[in-house]
């Protein structure tokens, strides 16, 4: 059998990370939460997840110093961010910091996340 692939979820709102939870739950993925940047950066340290949910902005550490410090440990990691504003500055940040994606908080979230397992589907095969 083979096994769940594992999704880091970061958000500090919970009532997105209930959903984004529940719909990759919904998707079969095995889900790992946190609600700051500093327990992100230990969930990253300690679960090895195969992809990451990253919201921009929040409290401690903020999304962009999260990815920053990801990408110094694993260059390929797909990791989206997660916004409710669309601030220029910030994408171009993530996006030089090679963000996978955007996922928009006033969007379609299935919509969003079949996008997403797609690209995670097909980082997974590269992978290999």
């Amino acid at each position: 059998m083979a096994r769940k692939r594992k999704i880091l979820v970061v958000d500090d709102e919970v009532d997105i990370l209930e959903l984004l939870v529940a719909r990759l739950k919904a998707n079969d993925y095995e889900v790992v939460t946190a609600s700051n940047g500093q327990e992100a950066l230990d969930k990253f340290a300690k679960e090895k997840p195969d992809a990451i949910l990253l919201d921009i902005m929040m409290p401690e550490v903020d999304g962009l110093d999260v990815l920053r410090r990801i990408r110094k440990e694993n260059e390929n990691l797909p990791v989206f961010m997660i916004t409710a504003f669309s601030n220029e500055e910030r994408f171009k940040s993530a996006t030089s910091l090679n963000a996978s994606g955007f996922i928009l908080k006033t969007s379609d979230m299935q919509s969003e996340i079949r996008n997403i397992t797609a690209a995670i589907d097909i980082a997974e095969k590269y992978k290999k």
